[in-house]
């Protein structure tokens, strides 16, 4: 809002109308060093561009795997949150708890490398051997092992899932002005 003498002038936007949504792709093998340093690898910094100027968010993932997000992405998914929970509710209290423990902001070193916290790093179990796997607009880091466990372990009949999946929408009506 912006005021103008005696009017009060309001300024509307969306974000995402202005440019067309971007999505990570691709799965690569890593190793971390002796320090917990993993190098960023070249495909996928370079989908990230904004992320040497502004840098990084990692995250507990809901499972042993941890979450990297974008500055921006993480600041767009706090706001979902805010405007969504009630800070006064318990049970909302309670998984904004779980959702942001942990949360920590990663830079870039000059190598290209990011320091990923030894927390973080028992949590996922992860010891060196890493696969960092892109998934829509965050980036999943495993151990390895952990990695190939959750590979081999697909739904069954993947094809009655992806139907499933397919059909989640239908019924529901879209806006597509």
């Amino acid at each position: 809002m912006v005021k103008s003498g005696k009017r009060i002038l309001i300024l509307h936007y969306k974000s995402r109308q202005s440019f067309k949504m971007s999505f990570l792709t691709g799965e690569f093998e890593c190793k971390l060093d002796n320090k917990g340093r993993m190098m960023v690898p070249s495909g996928l910094k370079k989908k990230l561009p904004e992320a040497e100027s502004e840098g990084l968010v990692i995250n507990r993932g809901f499972k042993k795997y941890l979450v990297i997000y974008t500055k921006k992405q993480w600041e767009e998914k706090l706001t979902e949150l805010h405007s969504k929970l009630n800070e006064y509710d318990e049970e909302d209290i309670g998984y904004l708890r779980y959702f942001m423990r942990g949360a920590t902001e990663l830079s870039l070193d000059a190598a290209g490398r990011v320091n990923l916290p030894q927390f973080l790093l028992d949590h996922a179990e992860i010891k060196a051997d890493v696969v960092v796997t892109c998934l829509l607009n965050r980036i999943e880091v495993w151990s390895a092992d952990a990695h190939k466990e959750m590979i081999n372990t697909e739904p069954k009949d993947f094809k009655s899932f992806a139907a499933k999946m397919a059909n989640k929408d239908k019924g529901k009506e879209t806006n597509n002005g």
